[in-house]
């Protein structure tokens, strides 16, 4: 019998939740200043700079593009530690209950995200489009998220991780949302 329309949502959205939170350390969703990127070896699509709305952007905006690419990439990539993925997450030594959660979970070896579009916000943060795949399918085609510059470098905001983790029914209270 095949899975109601909104139950493949949920399951898609619990299991995208589980493989980038847990599946190699960490995972990221946020929509507050100071994302990270994730580098991904390879990219088969060339994400698309645009202007920021309200026309301010950091020195380099080039540059923090390509970090913002990179750490999503690598956040959301498998076989990125827990550690690096905590590096790499707004505030990530606090939600480091929130990675180690999922650790171990085989469906985390599934879950990669690739970055489609930055547009800054400011000189401090950046709107984030991406595609986040199970097992190489699109689940979340068009996945909103934001990178914020903490420290000195661009990371995956906690709010963007909360809010893949919130995106199931089913999913237990995440530690630190």
């Amino acid at each position: 019998m095949a899975l109601a329309k909104p139950a493949r949502a949920r399951t898609a959205a619990w299991l995208t939740a589980a493989v980038l939170l847990f599946g190699a350390g960490a995972a990221g969703c946020g929509d507050d200043g100071g994302g990270t990127d994730e580098p991904s070896p390879t990219r088969s699509v060339t994400p698309t700079k645009t202007a920021s709305p309200t026309g301010d952007e950091p020195s380099d905006p080039e540059a923090a593009e390509e970090e913002i690419e990179e750490n999503w990439e690598t956040f959301f990539d498998p076989a990125t530690s827990r550690d690096e993925k905590a590096e790499l997450l707004q505030d990530g030594s606090r939600l480091k209950p929130l990675l180690e959660a999922f650790s171990g979970d085989q469906r985390g070896e599934q879950v990669k995200a690739e970055v489609t579009e930055v547009t800054f916000t400011s000189a401090t943060s950046a709107d984030v489009t991406y595609a986040l795949t199970v097992k190489g399918a699109t689940v979340l085609p068009d996945a909103s998220g934001v990178s914020v510059l903490q420290d000195g470098e661009w990371k995956v905001s906690h709010k963007t991780l909360c809010g893949l983790v919130e995106l199931s029914d089913d999913a237990p209270k995440a530690p630190g949302c």
